[in-house]
C-alpha cells in the first residue's frame, strides 16, 4: 500500500501534488485533533459537533474518505480497461483492507490487552470497509452507473434512518440512542465492542458505513473528472467548484429534514462535506498542479505522501508514552501527561497549553514524514 486515504495506490509516475498536499493537511488535522494536551480544554472548533451540525473538526474524515474515492481512480484507472486484471486488483485490495484492519487490532492492543472491550469498528476499519467496496465499484462500473449508486445510496439511506420504525422504540428518529443504526450497532456490536465515548452509538457503525461508501464514490467521480483527457485544466476547476456549489446547496437544503450529523454520516452529511471536500480540492489543483505554486507545501506533501504511516505512528507514540510512569507531586502519572503538565500547563491558560500540546505534537511527528519523505520512502502495506 502506498500510504494514502485509499491503502492502495503505487507511486504514479506523474504524482497529483495537490493530492498529496490536500491530504496531508487532513491527516495533520486529524493527529491535532486528536491529541490535545487536555480533554477537558479544548477550542470549539476542534471539537465534534455535539450532534446534528457540523464543526471544521467534522470535516477532517469525510474529506479523507474523499481522498479515498480520488486515490482509488490515480492508482488504478489506467488498469481498468484491462479486465482480465480486475481479479488480481480485487484481491489485492483485499488484502491491504485485511491489513489495514489488523493494523487497527495492533493499535488496541498496545493501548490495553483487553479483548472483552475490542471496539470491532472504527476509523480504519471504516477506511478498510469502505475502500475494497469501492474498488469493485469503481472497476465494474462507469460514471453513470456510480452515479446512480451514489444517489440510490443517499435515498435508501435516507428511506431507512427517517422512515423504517426502530425496534423496541417505535417511530423511526435521529435521537442518539434510539435511532436505526444506533440500535442496530447494539444489537449486532453490543456495547462492548462500540466506541466508549457513547455506548449508545458508535460513529463508524454499520449502518453509516453505508453512506461513507457514497463519500468515497464522490471522491471516485471527482478524480476521474480531474484525469480526464479532453478537457484543460481550466474547464475541469470551473465544473469541479459548478459541482462543489451545486452538492453543498443540495446539501444544506435536505439538512432541513436529514439534520447533517457526522456521527449518523447522514445524506446531507456526505452532500455538504463532499462538496467542500471538491472545493477544497480544486483550489489545491489550480494553485500547485496548475499555477505551480508549490512554496512552503513541503511539510504537509510529506504528510500526504504517507498519510496512514503518520496516522498509525501517531497512535503508536502516545500508546509508547503511556506505557511508562513518573511520579508527579506524589502521584503516579503516565510521561505524556507529565510531559503536559511540566512543559505546557504552567505556562499557558488551560485552553492555549492544550491547543499548544496538539500543535508540538503535529509538529515532532512532522520531522520522520520529512525524513521520509526526503528519501523517497513510501510505506506501503
Amino acid at each position: 500500500m502506498h500510504t494514502t486515504p485509499a491503502p492502495i495506490q503505487s507511486l504514479p509516475k506523474k504524482r497529483l501534488l495537490s493530492l498529496d498536499f490536500f491530504r496531508g493537511i487532513t491527516i495533520a488535522a486529524m493527529i491535532l485533533v486528536n491529541n490535545p494536551g487536555d480533554w477537558e480544554h479544548v477550542y470549539a472548533p476542534l471539537e465534534h459537533s455535539k450532534w446534528n451540525g457540523c464543526t471544521p473538526t467534522d470535516l477532517i474524515f469525510p474529506f479523507f474518505i474523499f481522498m479515498v474515492g480520488v486515490s482509488i481512480t490515480l492508482a488504478i484507472g489506467p488498469k481498468k480497461a484491462d479486465k482480465t486484471q480486475h481479479s488480481k486488483i480485487i484481491a489485492k485490495a483485499f488484502k491491504r483492507s485485511l491489513i489495514l484492519y489488523l493494523i487497527n487490532v495492533a493499535i488496541h492492543f498496545l493501548f490495553t490487552f483487553n479483548f472483552e472491550n475490542f471496539r470491532i469498528l472504527g476509523v480504519l476499519p471504516r477506511i478498510a470497509i469502505v475502500f475494497f467496496i469501492a474498488v469493485i465499484i469503481f472497476l465494474k462500473t462507469g460514471f453513470k452507473q456510480q452515479l446512480t449508486i451514489f444517489f440510490s445510496i443517499l435515498i435508501i439511506y435516507y428511506i431507512l434512518m427517517c422512515f423504517v420504525p426502530v425496534p423496541g422504540y417505535g417511530a423511526s428518529n435521529l435521537e442518539p440512542a434510539t435511532n436505526l443504526a444506533a440500535w442496530l450497532d447494539t444489537t449486532i456490536l453490543t456495547t462492548k465492542h462500540m466506541w466508549s465515548g457513547s455506548k449508545v452509538y458508535d460513529p463508524e457503525g454499520i449502518l453509516s458505513t453505508i453512506p461513507a461508501v457514497g463519500t468515497c464514490l464522490f471522491g471516485i467521480m471527482v478524480g476521474d473528472w480531474i484525469r480526464r483527457k479532453d478537457k484543460d485544466e481550466s474547464t475541469k476547476v470551473a465544473w469541479l467548484f459548478v459541482m462543489a456549489t451545486f452538492s453543498i446547496m443540495v446539501g444544506m437544503i435536505w439538512n432541513n429534514f436529514f439534520p447533517i450529523n457526522k456521527s449518523l454520516w447522514t445524506s446531507s452529511f456526505v452532500l455538504y462535506t463532499g462538496g467542500l471536500a471538491t472545493a477544497g480540492l480544486a483550489i489545491a489543483f489550480w494553485l500547485i498542479d496548475v499555477q505551480q505554486r508549490k512554496k512552503y507545501i513541503t511539510p504537509f506533501v510529506a504528510f500526504g505522501a504517507n498519510a496512514i504511516t503518520a496516522y498509525v505512528a501517531a497512535d503508536v507514540v502516545i500508546a509508547v508514552l503511556s506505557w511508562f510512569h513518573v511520579n508527579l507531586d506524589g502521584q503516579s502519572t503516565n510521561l505524556q501527561d507529565y510531559l503536559y503538565k511540566t512543559i505546557f500547563a504552567p505556562h499557558f491558560s488551560p485552553i492555549n497549553a492544550s491547543l499548544a500540546g496538539a500543535i508540538t505534537f503535529v509538529l515532532i511527528m512532522t520531522v520522520p514524514m520529512m525524513i521520509l519523505y526526503r528519501k523517497k520512502i513510501f510505506i506501503k502495506v
